[in-house]
């Protein structure tokens, strides 16, 4: 999202003279002179030079800035990557492969250890960081496939819209606001006939086949095809490199990942996970170039934990003589499960956060326990907004500023609890029950009929080995009362 300068210091006026061309600022539009040839600028050539009145636009914003010429709100920029687990980067601990730029924006400011998305399940994930709310309260709580089987499981085919998501606040407030990328909230397979991103606040979107309106589309795809027939938006193909299976990297950068490990699963997922640290790199860069850096607060985090899929546990998925271990690729840094599980592997995930001159550097926060929802309610904050008053996420904009923050309310949890169930990990251990509740360092998971409770001290058993239900019934059954309480204040039915 992009702030908009406001409140020019009277007394002046926006000029920017770089020899040979001049640009200033009549009423509310741009005009532009070439100085060589026109020293007396009666020849405006803004309408037939919006490159370089653009170019010189972002000169001007930036030297303004500097000069404290306009009062400003900063950009916002959200990277939501797919299925990357807690210990993929370097910067959480990787020893197999280097993430250098995403290093980069962790050693430029705050590194959260105790982060959480709010579903170990795309399209739930990303309601929630959109609305700030729970992704249940608009019946999303498994990913968005064809109509009928959402009907089957109790899922809307889309997001309500007239949920109040955090692009349309921003919007509201003056900003331009566009998405880029995995949409996953409505449209695609047989859903059509669905809101149009631009109807939740984006000005501008460029979504993948899991959306409408313009997108990017891959060959060779079942799913891609079904994208493309809906219409709806301008199609654009290209080839597949991002971190969510099937993992389709450049044939020179699996080269190298070769010599890294035998896993051929795990060979590809380093590859396009070195393309994203590029990508990041390449994105960073053009800020700085462009003078925006500093004045852009930039949010580094994942929707899930990474994949697992029965298939790479399947010895004849694997090359023919291969005799290694059989296990998927992504990394949750020791924690237990993957994605599709609500134990921790499945929803912790990296999280960071630069804005230079704001934000410290260096820092990793080991005390604040953040969810994917804060980030709204944080966000504005930070942009000087005033947000709604009925999120579930906490501002816990001073932890983003470098100070540590205690949680007001425990952090509660639902998969596959809903009439015919959810996608399930690949790996059975990981399984878990279809509730759970984090209060403090307290984390206790039980199903939606009251069964299978396990409790676990994470600040002592991260990897969810020792249940301590049996030590702590009292506890566990505090917690038990007050997260089945809030399932039941779901709109979605509890099966029988």
């Amino acid at each position: 999202m992009k702030g908009k300068e406001n409140t020019l210091n009277h007394g002046f006026g926006h000029v920017m003279d770089i020899l040979p061309t001049c640009l200033e600022l009549a009423g509310e539009e741009w005009e532009l002179f070439d100085l060589s040839s026109d020293r007396t600028e009666m020849n405006d050539l803004a309408s037939g030079m919006p490159e370089k009145v653009e170019e010189m636009n972002h000169l001007w914003e930036a030297w303004a800035r500097r000069m404290g010429l306009v009062e400003y709100r900063p950009n916002v920029a959200i990277v939501f990557v797919d299925d990357m687990g807690y210990g993929d980067l370097s910067c959480y601990g990787n020893p197999m492969m280097e993430s250098p730029n995403i290093d980069r924006l962790a050693a430029g400011g705050i590194r959260y250890t105790n982060f959480y998305v709010n579903s170990p399940i795309c399209s739930p994930s990303r309601v929630a960081l959109n609305t700030g709310r729970h992704p249940m309260r608009y019946s999303i709580h498994s990913y968005i496939a064809g109509s009928g089987a959402n009907r089957r499981r109790a899922m809307a085919d889309y997001l309500d819209p007239e949920a109040v998501t955090m692009a349309r606040v921003f919007q509201e407030n003056g900003y331009a606001t566009g998405h880029f990328g995995k949409w996953h909230m409505g449209g695609g397979r047989d859903l059509g006939d669905v809101p149009h991103p631009a109807e939740y606040g984006f000005d501008q979107s460029l979504v993948s086949f899991e959306g409408i309106g313009d997108r990017v589309l891959f060959p060779g795809d079942n799913l891609c095809r079904q994208s493309a027939a809906l219409g709806r938006g301008r199609i654009i193909w290209a080839e597949k490199h991002d971190v969510h299976d099937p993992h389709l990297p450049d044939s020179s950068l699996l080269d190298r990942y070769r010599e890294v490990t035998d896993n051929p699963w795990e060979q590809r997922f380093f590859a396009v996970l070195d393309e994203l640290d590029r990508q990041i790199g390449r994105f960073m860069d053009t800020l700085d170039a462009m003078g925006e850096l500093g004045h852009t607060i930039l949010v580094f985090i994942s929707d899930n934990g990474p994949t697992d899929w029965p298939f790479y546990y399947d010895r004849d998925r694997y090359p023919d003589g291969y005799d290694g271990a059989l296990y998927p690729p992504g990394s949750t840094g020791g924690l237990f499960g993957r994605k599709w599980s609500l134990y921790e592997g499945g929803i912790r995930v990296p999280f960071l956060i630069q804005w230079k001159g704001h934000i410290p550097e260096g820092v990793t926060d080991n005390r604040t326990i953040l969810t994917a929802m804060d980030l709204f309610p944080s966000l504005v904050t930070l942009a000087g907004i005033d947000g709604p008053g009925n999120l579930d996420g906490e501002d816990m904009s001073p932890a983003f500023l470098g100070q540590p923050v205690k949680r007001t309310k425990p952090v509660m949890w639902e998969y596959a609890s809903n009439p015919g169930g959810s996608i399930q990990p690949g790996n059975e251990k990981f399984i878990s029950p279809s509730l759970a509740i984090r209060d403090g360092n307290w984390k206790l998971l039980i199903n939606a009929d009251s069964t299978g409770a396990v409790l676990y001290n994470l600040a002592e058993d991260p990897g969810e080995q020792h249940n301590l239900v049996g030590e702590n019934r009292e506890l566990a059954e505090k917690l038990a009362s007050r997260l089945l309480a809030w399932r039941r204040s779901m709109p979605v039915a509890i099966p029988e």
